[in-house]
């Protein structure tokens, strides 16, 4: 037995000049040493099994015992040690009258095998004294820097405070680890419901969510460690145990892996996000509802070129009219696939107006030159600028710049804001093909560019038939201004 084992530390602390006293948690008073006693000029029987505010009685709406209450409620609830730097508490001498008092105290907690608080140790010194000698120098500057200390210490655990409450209500998950094996220091609400309620604070991932191992996030952690980068991961799958049981579940989150810095290293990581499975299946659902959707259409429109295959087919002369037919409803197609690609939210111009007349004049897009603002539209005025654009495409082709070797084609929109919506003005202009003659007739085509491609049947198109090159300008009401 070593010579530190033999020490009767109960003896020690018995004859310490140091008052101590040794509260349960109750508060009530279990032990307390010789000088204590005679700090409080009380007796062993007065004090023992006695709560504290019952042996030292203090009104509860009073600063004393404000401060005391609270400083042992949090040595309790942290489980680490808490001061009081000064504290006025007035006692009742042998006589019963009250003394006004001056204390400096330390409350130490005293863990059970547990590790939870059983006991909290009180060590108090009378500065009774010092403080009524405030008005010199020396002393009143120590009782000053008490109090600043003291109120700023207040001043911190109210702003801890407001910020731990914060932290909890994030609407997004949000934890912190630390060190090389990424041990939970914090995790809020909802970083505690995506892992099923788990008691993570103060484990490495790896004991704590065990089954994100092998997904290999426990590995992205490290490298964000090692590198000091962070991770940003969008819609990652990942497995997750279910509240209750062992079986997992397939989430998908959004999230980042920032490294926290301090002194040149990274000394732990917050990992903050959003879980963002019902947005992905919904996504889902919707993309299976838009393929079935473009699968029917496509079949339609098959049985639509059958059809018309099988009328013109015995018509003399028909068989111009059925290409016509044929290419408008490829050009049709097209303008519907480009929607579904884009889950039939909308389409830019530019993508619209370069599709069709690929659609129709192959390697000659290269001769039509675009120029425009990014500008989506909706799906039924997409559809209606495709179709159209598909006839100008096919008219240049026949008649017009198209026709020649030279010629080219110029696009350009614009979009403004007029009164309560917005206005697209959109010119085709063609030029460097045969001279341009004012049609006697208008056929088919013609009449299906002059329908314009508005959303709510506002605005306009002018066909202007110059020798040097069709000109086309249409103008259409898009809806209200965003």
């Amino acid at each position: 037995m070593s010579g530190v084992e033999q020490v009767d530390f109960e003896k020690l602390f018995s004859k310490s000049p140091n008052p101590y006293v040794l509260l349960d948690r109750d508060f009530k008073i279990a032990w307390m040493n010789e000088a204590y006693l005679a700090a409080t000029m009380r007796s062993r029987d007065d004090l023992l099994d006695v709560g504290m505010f019952e042996a030292f009685p203090s009104d509860p709406q009073s600063e004393s015992f404000t401060l005391l209450n609270d400083s042992l409620h949090r040595v309790l609830g942290t489980g680490m040690a808490d001061e009081i730097a000064l504290i006025r508490y007035d006692i009742a001498g042998p006589d019963g009258t009250m003394n006004e008092m001056y204390w400096s105290a330390t409350h130490t907690p005293v863990l059970d095998d547990r590790g939870e608080t059983a006991f909290i140790l009180q060590h108090t010194v009378d500065v009774t004294e010092l403080h009524s000698l405030r008005r010199a120098r020396d002393e009143m500057y120590l009782v000053q820097r008490a109090d600043a200390v003291q109120a700023r210490n207040a001043g911190l655990r109210q702003e801890s405070a407001q910020l731990k409450a914060l932290f909890e209500q994030a609407p997004g998950f949000v934890a912190v680890v630390e060190g090389p094996r990424h041990v939970f220091r914090m995790a809020n609400a909802s970083y505690r419901r995506l892992v099923a309620e788990r008691d993570i604070v103060g484990h490495s991932v790896e004991e704590a969510i065990p089954e994100v191992v092998d997904q290999g996030f426990v590995s992205v952690l490290d490298a964000v460690r090692q590198d000091g980068r962070a991770y940003v991961g969008q819609r990652e799958r990942v497995m997750l145990k279910r509240e209750g049981g062992d079986d997992v579940e397939l989430r998908y989150l959004n999230f980042i892996f920032q490294p926290i810095h301090q002194d040149g290293s990274v000394t732990g990581i917050i990992i903050q996000g959003y879980d963002v499975t019902d947005q992905v299946e919904a996504s889902e659902a919707q993309r299976l509802l838009i393929d079935e959707l473009n699968h029917r259409v496509k079949n339609t429109l098959a049985i639509v070129q059958g059809l018309a295959a099988q009328s013109f087919r015995d018509l003399e002369g028909a068989e111009t009219a059925r290409r016509a037919f044929d290419a408008r409803l490829n050009a049709l197609a097209a303008a519907h696939s480009l929607l579904t690609a884009r889950n039939w939210e909308s389409a830019v111009v530019a993508d619209i107006v370069s599709g069709a007349v690929t659609a129709a004049a192959g390697d000659d897009v290269s001769r039509v030159d675009l120029t425009g603002p990014h500008l989506p539209l909706p799906p039924q005025v997409g559809v209606s600028l495709s179709m159209m654009v598909h006839e100008l495409t096919t008219n240049a082709i026949k008649y017009g710049a198209l026709a020649s070797d030279t010629g080219r084609v110029s696009v350009d929109w614009k979009v403004e804001n007029v009164e309560d919506h917005r206005t697209l003005t959109l010119d085709w202009r063609e030029s460097g093909g045969p001279p341009v003659v004012s049609p006697e007739r208008l056929g088919f085509g013609s009449r299906l560019i002059q329908r314009g491609l508005s959303a709510d049947g506002g605005g306009h198109v002018d066909m202007i038939f110059d020798p040097r090159g069709l000109h086309c300008r249409v103008v259409a009401r898009l809806g209200a201004t965003a």
